[in-house]
């Protein structure tokens, strides 16, 4: 609101004003819903057209993270019906040296508000020899325009059913980071996490408000970060499956592990309950609705 109008509002319409900004931020219904994203992945193959016409990439080329020299493969990436459900498919593979990787990512437009998914994580290849370091993913990114950008932000759901990065059993991390540096490595993030197994379908939720990032695993509250780490500018949605320099096992043959994702939702500006963005997914999907996009 520009100041001229503050200098004369009376204390009741400031009042207002507060108390609607707040209520913004509040757990609500699908009634009150504001600016949203909904996608339930029903999509032919990568190269369905409405999948750039509703701002998603299917990433292509060469590039960090992963395996050094590894290549994305768009074509690795499927629409197949899993459990009943059309979902998103990254599969991703190597021989022991190099790597084919996935990736899908949507355009950097997202803050504020409630950020969903449900996705399915593997414990096992489903082909070859187990043991490789492999990150299974759903998270939401700025780009780093410099060394310790203080603009970058970046929130993290990631499965590692192989373990890595110093953990030598299966763990679920979630991690906030303020920014980073490639050269030398220099990392400013929080992280929680769970050694534990989380392979199977599992609802993730992170909640980013008044200058907090609650992250949920099938509606439990599984980390609570903010301070300095909360997201200062708009990010996109990702979902992506890699290999971890130098975790790869030693030994040649064909591998392959698989990520799915059924769904996902953003709500603009809310605070929305894990069973709430449930409830809306599955109002979406009662209606016959595939997609929504009113976020700008």
């Amino acid at each position: 609101m520009p100041s001229r109008t503050l200098a004369v509002a009376t204390v009741a319409t400031v009042a207002a004003v507060a108390a609607a900004l707040t209520a913004s931020l509040q757990p609500a219904d699908a009634a009150t819903a504001g600016e949203v994203l909904f996608d339930d992945f029903a999509y032919t193959s990568s190269s369905d057209p409405r999948l750039a016409q509703r701002g998603w990439t299917v990433r292509s080329g060469g590039g960090g993270p992963g395996v050094p020299g590894a290549v994305w493969d768009p074509s690795l990436v499927t629409f197949p019906t899993v459990d009943g459900d059309q979902v998103l498919r990254l599969e991703s593979s190597n021989d022991g040296t190099s790597a084919r990787q996935t990736e899908l990512y949507h355009q950097r437009k997202f803050h504020e508000g409630t950020y969903g998914a449900r996705v399915h994580f593997t414990d096992v290849p489903v082909r070859g020899i187990d043991g490789d370091h492999v990150v299974q993913t759903f998270f939401t990114i700025t780009p780093l325009d410099a060394p310790m950008d203080p603009d970058y932000g970046e929130l993290d759901f990631e499965y590692l059913p192989n373990g890595g990065w110093g953990v030598p059993t299966n763990v679920l991390f979630t991690t906030t980071w303020e920014t980073y540096q490639n050269e030398p490595w220099v990392a400013d993030n929080i992280h929680t996490e769970q050694r534990a197994g989380f392979a199977g379908w599992h609802d993730l939720v992170i909640q980013v408000a008044s200058g907090r990032v609650k992250y949920y695993v099938d509606g439990v509250l599984f980390a609570d970060h903010g301070d300095r780490y909360y997201p200062e500018t708009p990010m996109s949605i990702n979902f992506n499956l890699w290999f971890i320099a130098g975790g790869l096992v030693g030994q040649p043959g064909d591998r392959a592990y698989q990520e799915h994702v059924d769904w996902v939702y953003f709500a603009e500006s809310e605070v929305v309950s894990p069973a709430e963005v449930t409830t809306r997914v599955n109002d979406y999907r009662t209606s016959g609705v595939s997609h929504v996009d009113t976020v700008r």
